[in-house]
């Protein structure tokens, strides 16, 4: 049912958009300022642009797929911006015809180029930026003594997404980034992939490079809700759970990059600091949403020492403060990815990103290094998360 219901509401965009185009075109035609065969023309690679997200959901698994599902995000993000900016410039000009009665044969033109220029503009900008992984800094004090540990610094990274429009370059100028602060431990907050295996070219190249990332107690992970084989639809799942499983081949490929999987157990860094990592709470990758409650996952925890815990999806930070948790880390929410999406996650989120004491603990959500669907960042960066911990 959800996967129709988003086919629905993507066509019903594209309907909507195209009626406007058309309506700018016809508009244009009948002033003399654009002939009808160009308007035949911008409708016919419209509408070829429109269905790219579709072959590449539903064509078998091959490099044509793969090419048509890259295509197909990069056109989702300019069709976002250009959908946009045309219904807000079309209702713009509309209440300029009321109020000034005023019409011209220029504005229908104007509008159309100038959606189309804006779009094309933030879609460049996007995905040059997205390319560009920052670094932002955190301080947290945990009320609570660790041996002779007085301070630890963390790299936390996430939602590294890999899948067709993955940059090798990109992997590796966030190990750099990683191996340059010399942490302590890595952890990564999960999505490393984008709901395939196959989608990933050349992983070999991927595994070498992510097990250059160097640090003091090793790297640890957790699974997000997209580590599992499933449809997507212009970047979408439109698998149900019961479908969504993890393959052996991403098991095999994070073992290649030293990554150590945390699936409800919790391991120490060092002597005294407790690092727990949860199964995904919507997909744990073996065809359900089962994992431990957080009073299970942290029942052997000692609270007199620093218990963090890692996990994708920056939710339960009360049940985990009562559980015994000092810290909890998460990816997820990409601070929204697109403006302006950095806007509407907050209003569903508790902590949609950054760093946020809730219920007592310090909550700590990170943008990401990668992207979802759309190649882009528009309003948010791409960034490694170092975080210095200090124990008292």
């Amino acid at each position: 049912m959800a996967s129709i219901v988003l086919i629905l509401v993507y066509a019903a965009q594209v309907v909507l958009t195209g009626f406007l185009t058309d309506l700018c075109l016809r508009w244009w035609y009948w002033t003399g300022g654009v002939a009808a065969g160009a308007r035949r023309y911008w409708m016919t690679v419209f509408t070829l642009l429109a269905l790219l997200p579709v072959f590449g959901a539903f064509l078998p698994d091959s490099r044509v797929k793969s090419a048509l599902q890259g295509a197909g995000n990069i056109w989702l993000g300019f069709f976002i911006y250009y959908g946009g900016i045309l219904l807000m410039l079309m209702i713009l000009m509309g209440i300029r015809h009321l109020v000034l009665h005023a019409g011209g044969g220029l504005w229908p033109g104007a509008v159309l180029c100038t959606s189309l220029a804006l779009a094309l503009a933030v879609t460049v900008c996007g995905l040059i930026h997205a390319q560009q992984t920052k670094v932002k800094r955190y301080d947290i004090t945990v009320g609570k003594p660790a041996g002779e540990t007085r301070e630890m610094k963390i790299v936390l990274i996430g939602d590294l997404h890999l899948s067709v429009n993955s940059k090798l370059s990109t992997t590796q100028r966030m190990v750099e980034l990683i191996n340059r602060e010399e942490p302590d431990a890595v952890l990564v907050a999960g999505d490393i992939f984008t709901s395939s295996y196959a989608a990933l070219a050349n992983p070999e190249a991927y595994a070498q490079a992510l097990s250059g990332i160097r640090s003091k107690y090793g790297v640890f992970a957790v699974y997000g809700n997209h580590d599992v084989e499933e449809t997507l639809f212009g970047g979408f799942p439109i698998s149900p759970v019961s479908r969504a499983f993890r393959t052996a081949q991403m098991d095999a490929f994070l073992q290649r990059c030293g990554f150590r999987m945390l699936a409800d157990e919790t391991v120490r860094l060092g002597e005294s600091v407790q690092l727990a990592g949860r199964i995904d709470g919507d997909k744990a990758g073996d065809g359900t949403a089962n994992r431990m409650s957080a009073a299970e996952l942290l029942k052997d925890a000692d609270r007199s020492l620093p218990v963090l815990v890692l996990e994708h999806e920056p939710r339960e930070f009360l049940a985990l403060a009562q559980a015994g948790a000092d810290a909890v880390l998460c990816g997820h929410t990409h601070n929204g990815q697109l403006f302006p999406g950095n806007l509407i996650i907050p209003l569903f989120n508790e902590n949609a990103y950054g760093l946020k004491t809730i219920a007592g603990i310090s909550t700590l959500v990170t943008a990401g290094v990668g992207y979802y669907g759309p190649p882009m960042r528009v309003g948010t960066d791409s960034e490694i998360t170092v975080v210095n911990f200090r124990f008292e």
